[in-house]
């Protein structure tokens, strides 16, 4: 086996176009040329066989290339194959010299002659992918990757490599399986995690497009640019797709569900109820706009008793809205039932264990019901994690200062 390195692997790190799905730092490429094997001629056919000068000329091209003599390992491996024109394995192994010398072309014309000899020889399919999407030849790269693939199916640099190609296609559909495979074989690689979520980014905007082209003006087309709109915590934006949403469709479930809830996220209380209330006429089974009903009530400190009424209607229905539960335990505190409130408090700090609030209320509960020792250990929690929000707060207001100060300095007097 040998490593095929590149020595500017940035030259053919280019993205044809698409700025949705751009390399991280990490240069696939390079990762695919250093890792992906190949299998050398010694171990598919000894030269032996060919008679003493091809063993010759095999050793010494064995030699130049250990002591990177590249020039000088492919003039051997040429005059190997005058001498032997049908020993298939050195063709792969002077397209591994021109792939490492970056002679692209060169590569792929000397191992195509190779696999019409040998179209088995797995190595010389891997390489010539490696080669042709190098040279953004990205069509043809596919059948001899998914070749190399199919005989290495576990081989994860192929696999990754297969899926950048599909991705430079736009077959994102394709590349979607290949980074889901990876994803189970190496759940934390953070560069196939990212790629797969890039993937469904544009699966996500081909769809929207497609909807989009059918019907412009459709509740549909008007939700999806409100949701995108939201997506970027853009809610006033948001308000005005999912209102013409609301007119074109008012008695379709959903609609009044995502105008209300643009509402809420901007604290507008009471036009974020109207429109929940309309949703709960159209769609009685929605389980999030009962639980936001309840909330506001709470948010707005107003009976916490019908608050409990509406957010319970919620978890009924949707027993698994954990965002629920804290604020049902929220309204049983202020109803003086903090027994009842345990249960779902306990449970919000194992989904939860992050939010302050969580720990504060579960010591006050615990407080309440006589666990001292546990509301005191709850409360050291919710202390520790104020202490460390506002070191953190801090810590961000003095970098941002700094950054001020700096282009206060360095910017020229006039």
């Amino acid at each position: 086996m040998t490593r095929v390195l590149m020595k500017n692997p940035r030259a053919v790190n280019r993205m044809s176009g698409n700025r949705n799905l751009p390399f991280t730092p990490i240069l696939l490429l390079a990762i695919a040329c250093a890792f992906f094997p190949v299998r050398r001629a010694e171990a598919q056919t000894r030269p032996a066989a060919r008679g003493e000068s091809v063993r010759q000329l095999y050793g010494d091209a064995q030699a130049a290339e250990a002591r990177g003599d590249l020039a000088g390992a492919a003039k051997r491996y040429e005059e190997i194959l005058r001498i032997a024109p049908r020993l298939a394995p050195a063709y792969n192994n002077l397209g591994a010299v021109y792939v490492k010398e970056q002679e692209f072309p060169k590569a792929v014309a000397v191992l195509e002659k190779g696999l019409k000899i040998e179209p088995s020889m797995t190595s010389a399919s891997a390489l010539l992918g490696i080669a042709l999407y190098a040279m953004q030849e990205y069509a043809r790269a596919r059948e001899p990757l998914e070749a190399a693939l199919r005989a290495h199916p576990d081989d994860n640099n192929a696999e990754l490599l297969l899926a950048n190609d599909l991705i430079k296609l736009g077959d994102y559909g394709a590349a979607s399986v290949h980074l889901r495979r990876l994803t189970e074989r190496e759940p934390r690689n953070q560069q196939v995690w990212y790629l797969l979520g890039q993937v469904y980014t544009q699966l996500a905007e081909q769809s929207y497009a497609k909807v989009d082209a059918i019907d412009p003006d459709s509740v549909l087309s008007h939700e999806i640019r409100g949701d995108v709109m939201s997506s970027m915590k853009n809610y006033l934006g948001a308000l005005l797709e999912y209102k013409k949403a609301v007119e074109l469709g008012p008695h379709e479930p959903g609609t009044h569900y995502k105008l209300g809830n643009a509402y809420w996220n901007l604290n507008d209380w009471a036009a974020a109820t109207d429109q929940f209330q309309a949703e709960l006429s159209n769609d009685p089974a929605n389980c999030e706009a009962w639980w936001k009903l309840g909330d506001i009530l709470l948010q707005q400190h107003m009976d916490p008793r019908q608050a409990f009424t509406d957010v319970n209607k919620g978890l009924m229905l949707c027993p698994g809205l954990s965002d629920a539960r804290l604020d049902r335990a929220r309204a049983l505190l202020l109803l003086n039932r903090p027994a009842e409130a345990l249960p779902d408090l306990e449970a919000a700090e194992k989904t939860s264990p992050d939010e302050p609030i969580v720990h504060f209320l579960l010591s006050q509960a615990y407080r309440r019901t006589g666990h001292m020792k546990q509301a005191e250990g709850e409360m050291e929690v919710f202390a520790k994690m104020e202490q460390s929000a506002h070191a953190k707060a801090a810590n961000r207001t003095q970098q941002l200062l700094k950054l001020r100060n700096a282009g206060k300095t360095s910017s020229p007097h006039p």
